[in-house]
């Protein structure tokens, strides 16, 4: 017999209710082993010292079905859970359901990025369902478009190419740039896809808050990955739900998941610094101190305790700096409340500053005329608008995230808030070993952001 191809695998689909061209698509890779047949032969493999080849015997003759039903979801053994691995694809989902679903410590996945893709004809949704919900992400649309261009010339009177540099590397670098600008004036509302790359143990753990967020898009979408789930591996999927566990994580989502401080000014807070400096001096001050650049700290420097800081961040950064999954960090709501960040205006060329803020002007007045939640009201707000970001780390998490956000291929917005998060951690430790290596060249136009994207070469 043939051995299927690519051409003849069948994957899992669900549509997510209400969405245009919202989907959920479990990957299937054409293996025999099974994410759920490979969680059972590590889970026989605690329990016996038979060998590999003797749980495969045992999995022909018994098959996994009923031993997940039994152990990993009968009886509540989570770790079996960790042992089996599946891919999903969440196409058609407005960033606020993207951020949603990477919200959890040990999410690993990708996202389609505001800075390579074109939003000129991307969808957006419109929960309100109303001609001026349309007319609002229209208006963000119409001056995307519009300014795109002009930008485009006026960056590259800004930042001329250089010697030696090829054109298609510059041009890259140059709409990257653009792109990083204008997606201030998107809409949260704008679709987007992600690929989730999860346990079997995280997706059933993540759902169980998912299907209770304050969005009805995130319920909608956490319904479709779960009868998704259930369809790809029957057994794995189906959870005993216990009223009082369902109605504590209802009251948390719905009443403290998003984090809302009005008062926050434009300085970075540190709100608390609990590390134990005696200890980070005794047990590893000398070794820090010669720590080469591009070296992560030790994880086990995060024993010396943890600081915890809060600031403005616009929403478009914020879902930069969500993808450091070793911080603890709450939902930021964006609104209107905190301004709209000025970095974006100021790298407008003067021609269409006076438009952009007219066009802010309107949008505010629109979106209070929809009269709709504020959580509602995400879908027609601007990823420029500043939203209030708390974030909670050790040493460990906090090094790696400074170094890795102040570089010049960071977005500008985030990488000046890791600046001044590097500047705080350096004031504070340096005395006692830490070293913090930092991009030195952090502020001028690199052509190298151009070389970053994934394309498929000819």
């Amino acid at each position: 017999m043939k051995p299927p191809t690519l051409a003849d695998l069948v994957h899992t689909t669900e549509k997510i209710p209400n969405t245009e061209r919202g989907e959920v698509i479990v990957l299937n890779s054409g293996a025999i082993l099974t994410a759920e047949s490979q969680a059972m032969l590590q889970a026989l493999h605690s329990r016996s010292i038979g060998g590999l080849q003797s749980h495969l015997k045992t999995l022909i003759a018994r098959g996994a079905d009923n031993f997940m039903k039994s152990f990993y979801v009968g009886y509540g053994h989570k770790s079996i859970g960790d042992c089996g691995t599946t891919v999903l694809f969440i196409e058609g989902i407005s960033m606020l359901v993207a951020k949603a679903i990477q919200d959890w410590p040990l999410y690993s996945g990708q996202e389609a990025s505001t800075r390579y893709i074109d939003f000129q004809v991307q969808p957006f949704l419109n929960p309100a369902t109303s001609p001026l919900g349309e007319k609002i992400q229209e208006s963000w649309r119409a001056f995307y478009i519009e300014s795109l261009p002009v930008l485009v010339e006026n960056l590259k009177e800004r930042y001329p190419i250089g010697e030696g540099e090829k054109d298609a590397i510059y041009d890259k670098a140059i709409n990257a740039r653009a792109f990083d600008i204008l997606r201030g004036f998107l809409p949260a509302g704008s679709t987007t896809n992600i690929a989730w790359a999860t346990n079997l143990r995280q997706a059933a753990d993540a759902l169980a808050y998912l299907r209770h967020h304050p969005l009805q898009e995130v319920q909608d979408a956490a319904d479709a990955i779960e009868k998704a789930l259930q369809a790809a591996h029957p057994s794995s999927f189906g959870h005993k739900q216990y009223n009082g566990t369902e109605d504590f994580n209802a009251a948390f989502m719905q009443d403290h998941y998003y984090h809302h401080n009005v008062g926050l000014g434009n300085d970075l807070v540190v709100l608390r610094d609990d590390i134990n400096t005696p200890l980070l001096e005794s047990e590893f001050g000398e070794l820090l101190k010669a720590r080469p650049a591009k070296t992560e700290v030790p994880r086990q420097v995060a024993e010396t305790g943890t600081m915890q800081f809060e600031f403005t961040l616009d929403f478009g950064s914020f879902r930069d700096i969500q993808r450091h999954r070793a911080v603890v960090q709450r939902m930021p709501l964006l609104t209107q409340d905190l301004g709209f960040e000025e970095w974006y205006l100021s790298e407008l060329p003067k021609e269409i500053q006076g438009k952009a803020l007219v066009l802010l002007e309107k949008q505010q007045a629109r979106i209070t005329e929809l009269d709709l939640s504020p959580e509602i009201e995400q879908y027609y707000t601007a990823m420029g608008y500043k939203t209030s970001n708390r974030l909670t780390g050790n040493l460990t998490a906090l090094v790696y995230l400074v170094e890795l956000r102040a570089t010049r291929f960071v977005h500008p917005t985030l990488r000046l808030r890791a600046q001044q998060m590097a500047a705080e951690l350096t004031e504070r430790f340096e005395g006692y070993g830490l070293v913090i290596h930092l991009d030195e060249e952090a502020d001028r136009f690199d052509v190298k952001r151009g070389e970053q994207d994934i394309v498929l070469k000819d």
